[in-house]
């Protein structure tokens, strides 16, 4: 049976989550991207920004945010590793009328990097990017849900989560001690992987990078 790949980052690498048409799933994480995007996949979905403007914001995140809200970050740019702070960042931006970037943005500009590498138009075929608060509240009917961090909102989101399959991911857990993945990431990881399997909407798509890459969130 195929598997579908859901990715996401965390302070020392990247989180993988998989789930086949059976149901089979489970989850694996390393340093680097490479490893796990060589797992067999039929579509693997990422929550990390593909295609990048050279200026300004993307569509695709002006769009997402007005769905969702501030959980989406603005400012994604092919650029934006090459400096070596945020302060020296944004006065670049400034100085040339653009708009400056945050600091949640910042924080992963190395994993925007690493993403960056490794795509192709090509690989953009099975490899999408998506955004977990997108997908959970495309599964909730459209509902806003209770935020991430609460106790509350943790609960909403593994329920569409077990809903979907992902009947393990209250063990995994309690797996991750010791590996620095976050509760969130793996959470996250698994929305990615329901996406990948059964994702039939995006926002954007519209609008083409330098490199061919096509800018696009899928949920």
């Amino acid at each position: 049976m195929p598997n579908y790949l859901g990715l996401d980052g965390f302070r020392f690498g990247w989180v993988a989550a998989w789930i086949d048409d059976r149901g089979d799933h489970g989850f694996d994480y390393s340093p680097g991207l490479t490893r796990l995007l060589a797992m067999a996949h039929k579509r693997a979905m990422i929550d990390m920004p593909i295609g990048l403007e050279t200026s300004g914001y993307r569509t695709c995140d002006m769009r997402a945010r007005e769905l969702i809200g501030p959980a989406v970050f603005l400012g994604a740019r092919r650029d934006l590793w090459t400096f070596p702070d945020m302060a020296t960042a944004n006065r670049h931006y400034w100085q040339n009328g653009d708009k400056g970037v945050s600091s949640q943005l910042w924080n992963i500009r190395d994993k925007i990097r690493e993403v960056d590498d490794v795509m192709t138009p090509e690989r953009q075929e099975t490899i999408g990017e998506a955004h977990p608060e997108l997908i959970f509240w495309n599964l909730a009917g459209e509902q806003k849900l209770e935020p991430k961090t609460s106790a509350a909102g943790r609960e909403q989101r593994l329920k569409l989560l077990e809903a979907r399959g992902f009947a393990k991911v209250r063990e995994w857990l309690t797996l991750r001690h010791g590996t620095g993945i976050g509760r969130d990431d793996l959470i996250d990881a698994c929305a990615c992987a329901v996406a990948a399997r059964d994702s039939t909407k995006r926002v954007g798509g519209d609008e083409i990078d330098p490199r061919g890459l096509r800018m696009e969130i899928n949920y």
